[in-house]
């Protein structure tokens, strides 16, 4: 990157006018193509912020719309809005700036959507660490959606003033990101958010979004513990970092109390199998043993049954996919491939050992409340709180729970396809088939629910992936680029 002239000093909004002078000239090349855009960054994008080292947004423009030229296939007036998040374990984000990336030595996703005409769009957002200068929290929840929702509308407010289609916001994160991204697209223009977003100071404006790009997200929160326990059945052995050990009686008694709650919730959500083959822009084979569309996805109280089987038939495509792109899946035992080269069966049991369970039960609601998600439902004067009964019942005597609210509104589950929001009308959902850190399961239901209740939504496992994001940046624009009209 190199700076063609000084960077305009940024003292801070007067108000939620987009200064369109005060930017800086920066250049990129992907591959041997001259990339030029004009840089506006460190906008503070409410009125009122209380952190505003992150309640900022940097805007990325192609130098070619303000020469009137085209880019990629768009214009100055069609230009999606790509817009990613930095969201990792509920801490306070920074925005995300295009570059190359110094690990791998090619351009990041925001470099990619640059190069291809998008307008970049990337907010920071406050995080369960945010303190104000009295000490008092300032970013538990619900506040990295508020902020999310207030950086929308800071773009809408200013429509006509930044080149590109606010109707074409593509919202774009991984993990924790994956989940506030998810949110994103599920409460559009919800109401139960609107106090939230005068306290902050947002612009009056909409802050519904085109689609939504959820990688391995973080979501059902409440819910995460017994799901756990339900994919780790039998694992008893445990490591994270330098915490390491095999499960007491005591964990293996709360693991099956934990687990025998998952089958009861997954059979209320009357979660109907669709063809996961035929998603948009999915390109996955047909899976071995996949359901028929419409048949209902159940448990029994072993924790067997069609939930099961249908998640298994999207690894079994992940799989396929992987071997039909020349990978070698001989070492893979728990894998069944035919002479003919098809995968004909996924052993769930011997896979989840493959993967590594990574703290005793209740390991996300755990008793000292010392996880992300404790810390994300703590409150001005309560760093964090327990948010599920079996993280009460089994935490620290001094543990308080979350009020209804909080939990609520950081749930998409709650939201997609219910009156009062105006959704996404375009889903994207991945997961790595080699990732402990979230369970298989989580993104399923995400895309089960979307689709069952009539969203677009392309869904698969990415094969032999880990917990991370944007890994598949082709793919993903493909699909970015489809979705725009391209």
């Amino acid at each position: 990157m190199s700076l063609k002239h000084n960077e305009h000093a940024q003292s801070g909004p007067v108000g939620l006018a987009f200064d369109s002078t005060n930017y800086t000239d920066v250049s990129f090349f992907v591959g041997d193509e001259p990339i030029n855009a004009r840089a506006y960054e460190n906008i503070i994008y409410v009125s009122k912020p209380t952190d505003p080292e992150h309640q900022i947004i940097n805007i990325y423009i192609p130098e070619a719309y303000f020469e009137g030229k085209p880019l990629g296939g768009f214009t100055a007036e069609t230009a999606p809005i790509y817009f990613p998040n930095a969201i990792s374990l509920y801490l306070p984000a920074i925005p995300l700036k295009p570059r190359i990336s110094k690990r791998t030595g090619m351009p990041n996703a925001s470099l990619v959507a640059l190069s291809k005409g998008y307008i970049v769009a990337s907010p920071g957002v406050r995080g369960r660490s945010s303190q104000a200068v009295d000490g008092r929290y300032t970013g538990k929840a619900p506040a990295c959606v508020v902020d999310m929702k207030a950086a929308v509308r800071y773009l809408r407010h200013n429509d006509k003033r930044i080149p590109g289609d606010t109707e074409k916001i593509i919202a774009d994160g991984f993990s924790a990101g994956g989940a506030v991204s998810a949110l994103l697209g599920s409460t559009g223009n919800n109401r139960e958010y609107a106090r939230y977003l005068e306290e902050a100071g947002a612009a009056e404006a909409r802050d519904d979004v085109f689609a939504a790009s959820c990688y391995c997200p973080v979501h059902n929160l409440e819910r995460l513990d017994i799901g756990y326990e339900w994919q780790y059945e039998g694992v008893l052995e445990y490591g994270f970092r330098e915490v390491t050990g095999t499960l007491t009686d005591d964990h293996v008694r709360i693991a099956e109390e934990l687990r025998a709650q998952y089958p009861p919730y997954i059979n209320s959500l009357g979660l109907k199998a669709f063809d996961h083959a035929s998603t948009a822009g999915a390109g996955l084979p047909r899976a071995a043993g996949q359901l028929k569309e419409g048949s209902l996805l159940l448990l029994d109280d072993s924790g067997n049954g069609s939930y099961r089987d249908f998640t298994k038939s999207l690894l079994i495509a992940s799989a396929q996919r992987a071997l039909n792109d020349g990978k070698d899946l001989s070492g893979c035992d728990w894998l069944s491939i035919s002479a003919d080269g098809h995968v004909a069966d996924f052993d769930f049991a011997s896979h989840k050992k493959t993967l590594r369970r990574l703290l005793p039960p209740p390991g996300f609601d755990n008793p000292d409340r010392s996880s992300a998600e404790c810390e994300l439902f703590g409150t001005e004067t309560i760093n964090a709180r327990h948010y599920t009964p079996e993280g009460l019942k089994y935490g620290d005597p001094g543990g308080s729970m979350v009020d209804g609210e909080a939990l609520r509104l950081m749930n998409p589950v709650n939201y997609i396809g219910f009156p009062g929001n105006s959704p996404a009308k375009h889903w994207r959902v991945r997961h790595g088939t080699r990732d402990f850190s979230n369970i298989l399961t989580n993104p399923v239901i995400l895309a089960v629910i979307l689709q069952n209740r009539g969203f677009e939504v392309d869904c698969a496992f990415a094969w032999d992936q880990a917990h991370g994001g944007d890994y598949d940046l082709d793919e993903l624009f493909a699909w970015t680029d489809k979705i725009c009209g391209l």
